[in-house]
């Protein structure tokens, strides 16, 4: 990975119904991001926070998408801001956030690479479509959105589309899937390791077969980590907790083997919400995972 790290926070609240998720990168500021990265030698900017418009300031221009305009607006401004730090050779690492910011972040890294891998590290597969989300929460659609499936509006973000094909995403930690995604997945043939995986197999096998099987088709990897991927004994400042998620252990064995894959090209953390969370500890596990993702060891 590339010595040179780029912080970009997207304080999102719109894609989702729980406020204070748009705290999420000030929580995992407190919690040393920049200080941890820098003590591990990597050269960190932290670019500040992309402007996020307020919900009631934008006019719904769609019955079922809530505040599709808004994240529309804010996820361009994402998308160009990442542009820029991946052309000044800089890795993107984005602190979220909601999850519906993943349209911008894909938007800005995809661009350069003919072939990005994808590796969503989630709960939920974010797959939905106005036709299949229950709830309308532009949240639980990114990845759909980056495939190219969805609002105009949204799948146009950066001005091309798809942003990653089908065959190039891996989804680890799925335990919560609507019908349509489900549907979705079968139909695309996404790769998938849902709990049942993980727990059968083991975190060393499921991450190395992921690994290997990203090597050998993409030109470049973006790890998406929603940190309610994680068990909510784990991460508690969530909005959509599921329980029987990925350890904390689990999580870091992950993050060190793609460490030493050096796969990856770009990354995002992202749905810490400090309203909902203990003394920051979600916000500090974040950050405690950013140190194994950058190569942080004991010995």
């Amino acid at each position: 990975m590339r010595k040179q790290i780029s912080i970009i926070g997207a304080p999102m609240d719109l894609g989702q119904s729980r406020r204070g998720v748009d705290m999420g990168p000030s929580a995992i500021r407190y919690a040393g991001v920049v200080e941890r990265l820098e003590s591990l030698g990597y050269t960190v900017e932290d670019c500040g926070d992309i402007s996020i418009g307020k919900r009631e300031r934008f006019e719904e221009t769609s019955k079922v998408l809530k505040n599709l305009k808004a994240i529309a607006k804010a996820c361009g401004e994402l998308c160009k801001t990442i542009e820029t730090e991946v052309k000044r050779e800089r890795f993107p690492l984005v602190l979220g956030g909601d999850h519906s910011i993943a349209i911008g972040t894909l938007a800005g890294v995809s661009r350069p690479y003919k072939n990005l891998g994808v590796i969503w590290y989630d709960a939920h597969g974010d797959l939905n479509t106005a036709e299949t989300s229950p709830s309308g929460n532009i949240h639980g659609m990114p990845l759909a959105v980056s495939l190219g499936y969805g609002d105009p509006q949204l799948t146009s973000t950066g001005g091309y589309q798809p942003k990653v094909k089908p065959e190039n995403v891996v989804i680890i930690g799925a335990r919560a899937l609507d019908m349509g995604e489900r549907e979705f997945i079968k139909e695309k043939g996404i790769r998938v390791y849902t709990m049942h995986e993980i727990d059968r197999l083991g975190m060393t096998r499921v991450m190395t077969e992921t690994i290997e099987y990203l090597q050998e088709r993409t030109d470049g990897v973006h790890l998406s980590l929603d940190l309610d991927g994680l068990d909510p004994n784990e991460a508690p400042g969530v909005g959509t907790p599921v329980n029987g998620g990925i350890t904390f252990r689990e999580s870091h064995l992950a993050m060190e083997l793609l460490a030493e894959s050096d796969l990856l090209t770009s990354a995002e953390f992202v749905e810490v919400n400090p309203i909902l969370d203990i003394q920051n500890k979600t916000g500090k596990l974040a950050v405690d995972l950013m140190g194994s993702l950058f190569g942080e060891k004991l010995l």
